[in-house]
């Protein structure tokens, strides 16, 4: 069934253009993360030996940021042309893929408030691979860094995790000097050093735990994001309406724009 808002079926340009508009930006972004990207491997050789991807058993930043910049590029692509072009399989195309990852947001959302300690178990092994594989890769490593620094954590559960690293390992037969040791961003800052040390959490956890309250953060980042997120509720909550809006606005527009070209070509038929 087609709606006519008009007398005479027509395409609306305010709602072409507007959809072109929306896309263009999509576009842009994506073609920003996928040079951001193939720029991030080139610096690390990995687009001159492609098995350095499956030689890192924790995450790849640069996949995700590849993977965001694919799927946006592809959207944005899809959006600008079947605008311009008033063609209804891309924009069904467009349509579709924005509805379903609508729902997947809407779905994950959901899943991790009915299943908070399935979702719990699942981000403490996901943590724990990334420390694996916190040596291997300098993009994860400043991720792990910065996520301990700002939350005040370390490790999934508490600084002990860090024996899952073979440089940090207590047990290992590694000669490595961090050995029974976690990253500088475990360590709480000293104000009056103006130059980060990272050597400060070498051989910490040699000492008796009483000691470590005093250099280090004995919190785990597990611990710290679930107090992050009640105190913060209000900004997560806004930021995933105002995507949510983003995404119906785009899904109204493709669907407005489709059932102008469907009423005109229905029209025409008669």
């Amino acid at each position: 069934m087609h709606y006519y808002r008009y007398s005479n079926a027509e395409v609306s340009c305010w709602y072409k253009y507007l959809l072109f508009s929306y896309n263009i930006v999509f576009w842009l972004a994506g073609v920003a993360f996928l040079a951001a990207g193939l720029w991030a491997w080139s610096e690390k050789g990995v687009l001159s030996d492609l098995t350095k991807v499956t030689g890192l058993h924790g995450l790849d930043p640069v996949v995700l940021v590849l993977v965001v910049g694919i799927v946006m590029f592809t959207l944005g692509f899809a959006g600008c042309v079947g605008a311009l072009r008033e063609n209804i399989c891309l924009l069904k195309f467009f349509c579709g893929t924005i509805v379903f990852i609508f729902l997947l947001e809407l779905a994950v959302a959901v899943m991790a408030f009915l299943f908070q300690d399935w979702v719990r178990d699942r981000v403490k092994e996901f943590f724990e691979n990334n420390i694996k594989s916190y040596r291997d890769d300098i993009d994860l490593q400043n991720i792990i860094d910065s996520l301990q620094r700002i939350n005040h954590c370390c490790g999934a559960q508490g600084p002990e995790d860090w024996d899952f690293n073979i440089y940090f390992d207590c047990k290992s037969e590694s000669k490595s000097r961090e050995k029974c040791g976690v990253p500088f961003s475990c360590c709480i800052p000293d104000p009056a050093q103006k130059v980060v040390n990272t050597q400060c959490g070498y051989d910490i956890r040699t000492k008796s735990k009483s000691q470590w309250d005093d250099q280090i953060f004995v919190k785990g980042c597990i611990h710290a994001l679930e107090a992050w997120l009640p105190r913060n509720i209000y900004i997560v909550a806004g930021v995933f309406i105002a995507i949510s809006l983003l995404q119906i606005f785009g899904i109204f527009l493709a669907r407005t724009l489709i059932s102008d070209i469907e009423a005109v070509k229905a029209s025409n038929a008669f």
